[in-house]
């Protein structure tokens, strides 16, 4: 609370960023973790409250852009933008200093996760970070086994993905341990005479750092490899990026050609474009060609850790599911020591160590998961409450550098995991159109990377703008449909339970339908609806406009609904989807709204 200089004002105005004039008037508090703006209308509360170590940065705005007070916009890492006007020049001073104090913090004791305390007693605390487990994801891959010892008898090997960071060879230079190294990665898999090196750096910086002792495998003194630059910018160039992709995202209603032209210019989706193309290159070289791959780029944790984790995703249908992406992050992440805290900057630092790598790769599923809508588990608002909370600092898992300082810092001793409060709340993350038996879902992904499969993420970028998207999304319309279909379920197996009770005894099929609170009309073949509209209009009740058309309707046979409701519960669109992309249509609709929850009921009736 000493970095507080003013802990309240009131009268500030909360600026919309799409409609200016339409401003809030309330009271701004700081404590030591969050900013919190009160405004009361109409008698109601709202609050919006901002995490410290979400701000990323406070900037005091000219006189001139707000006559009536002085004027402070505040940059949040999840892309949240606000603008305050505060009556006092001396106050947004004050406020200012203070925010950017709180929002810096020098130790990673200041960081909000030792802080966070929910009402959890120590041995669920504790079960929250034994949830997962690196050892049962070596075991499920069959790591390590009792076969583990030098004989003939292996003779199943297959190619595998390796990392590393960049060879000390410079020009010249050799390391007889690492050629040896590489040499038994290609005799391990007798199907191939080669191995490729896939260098993730543009060739001409790979080359530069041999100046510095550094660089890339000399093929002279390697034998059956086989290079491959991939041309992904270091961390300065994607910063840069990024930061010019927000910039068109600020803009107070911009042409559509001076939007498109700023996102052309920032070059964000051509970086996407390369981390995926990389990725690509892995996935088929070890599914198709059974070739193996080592990857290295510079230090072996930012453009290494997003190609690996992707080209896994690519790979095994386990990292698409809720439990298994947690494990990729876990393992091909925070265990390989990808610099959270230096590229999120959860502490003050060096600001040329921020980067974006995390979020590339999340962009990068998301991508994927647009491209493939029935081979992912999870759904767009877990990719980003996933984002929100690496820089949010709220749980341990990515705080620190690399698993020395999470050692050192007792992060599994002081603070949460996230994973377990993911996990908890798995049924807000499902993707309703998710097909564990599907064709896409069983094998290796292979997507497109021609340039108009890649899209603008605005369900990220844009998210907290008011207005900018529909009140119900696609995916919450099919969980309400899914829903729907469950209740059927339930109503179905009490009809039988009817029926197996009354059996001997003269009751009319009218006798049970009279008794049943709603009676429900079918299409003849559910199984070839492949829109919202098609399923909803399958659950027309009497009292819809299709009973009032057929008044004289005869309840149909119970055991023959019996049969057709079997062979029609289950959430199948398989004929309805094209094997390669999946549901197309509905992949191409716009994100889930924050605004938009409805009942079930109400989005069913909607979008019939």
């Amino acid at each position: 609370m000493e970095h507080i200089r003013l802990p309240k004002v009131e009268q500030v105005k909360l600026l919309d960023q799409v409609a200016p004039r339409k401003s809030r008037v309330g009271t701004l508090y700081l404590t030591a973790t969050h900013t919190i703006f009160v405004e009361s209308e109409d008698g109601q509360r709202h609050e919006t409250w901002v995490l410290h170590s979400l701000v990323s940065s406070v900037e005091k705005q000219s006189p001139s852009s707000s006559p009536s007070g002085a004027s402070l916009m505040v940059h949040c890492k999840n892309f949240q933008l606000l603008q305050f006007v505060i009556p006092e020049e001396q106050d947004c001073q004050d406020i200012l200093l203070s925010l950017r104090r709180l929002s810096q913090p020098e130790s990673y004791e200041e960081l909000y996760c030792f802080a966070y305390k929910p009402n959890v007693d120590e041995e669920e605390r504790q079960r929250e970070w034994d949830f997962l487990s690196l050892t049962s994801e070596y075991k499920r891959m069959g790591l390590p086994n009792p076969h583990w010892k030098l004989s003939s008898a292996n003779q199943h090997y297959e190619a595998a993905v390796c990392r590393s960071s960049q060879p000390l060879s410079g020009f010249s230079a050799r390391c007889l341990e690492d050629e040896q190294m590489l040499g038994a990665v290609l005799r391990s898999n007798p199907r191939s005479e080669v191995v490729y090196v896939v260098d993730t750096r543009p060739k001409l910086n790979a080359i530069a750092n041999r100046a510095a002792g550094k660089g890339y495998e000399n093929e002279d003194n390697y034998s059956n490899i086989k290079f491959q630059f991939m041309g992904i910018e270091n961390i300065h160039v994607m910063r840069n990026s990024q930061q010019k992709m927000l910039e068109v995202c600020e803009l107070r209603s911009p042409s559509m050609s001076d939007f498109l032209e700023g996102l052309e210019n920032s070059g964000w989706l051509k970086h996407i474009k390369a981390v995926l193309d990389a990725a690509a290159f892995i996935s088929k070289a070890v599914a198709e060609e059974g070739v193996s791959v080592l990857v290295h780029c510079s230090d072996g944790w930012d453009r290494t850790s997003q190609v690996c984790s992707v080209a896994s995703v690519l790979l095994d249908p386990h990292y698409r599911t809720l439990g298994g992406f947690m494990v990729l992050i876990e393992k091909d992440w925070i265990s390989f020591g990808h610099k959270f805290s230096h590229r999120c900057n959860h502490v003050d630092g060096d600001p040329k160590e921020v980067s974006p790598i995390i979020d590339q790769f999340l962009e990068c599923v998301w991508q994927l998961s647009e491209q493939f809508p029935c081979a992912f588990e999870f759904n767009e608002r877990f990719l980003i409450t996933i984002h929100h909370h690496v820089y949010s600092c709220q749980f341990g898992n990515f705080i620190g550098n690399n698993q020395k300082e999470r050692e050192q810092l007792g992060i599994q001793k002081r603070t949460h995991s996230l994973w377990s409060y993911l996990w908890s709340n798995r049924a807000d993350f499902i993707n309703p159109l998710y097909r564990p038996n599907h064709s896409q879902t069983l094998g290796a992904l292979r997507p497109s990377t021609a340039p108009h499969c890649f899209k603008f993420w605005g369900g990220l970028y844009n998210r907290f703008e008011r207005g900018v998207h529909p009140r119900q999304s696609v995916e919450d319309c099919l969980r309400a449909i899914r829903e729907e279909t469950e209740q059927l379920e339930e109503q179905l197996a009490s009809h039988k339970q009817k029926i197996s009770k009354l059996e001997g005894q003269k009751w009319t099929v009218s006798n049970i339908f009279d008794k049943s609170p709603t009676a429900w009309i079918f299409t003849p073949d559910l199984r070839l609806a492949n829109t919202p509209q098609d399923y909803t209009s399958c659950f027309l009740t009497s009292g819809t406009r299709a009973a009032e058309d057929s008044p004289d309707l005869t309840p149909p046979d119970l055991n023959q609904t019996s049969n057709d409701l079997n062979q029609t519960s289950s959430f199948n669109t398989s004929n309805s989807s094209d094997h390669e992309s999946g549901v197309a249509d509905l992949s191409a609709q716009s994100p889930f709204s924050e605004d938009g929850t409805r009942d079930s009921d109400e989005a069913a009736n909607s979008a019939a």
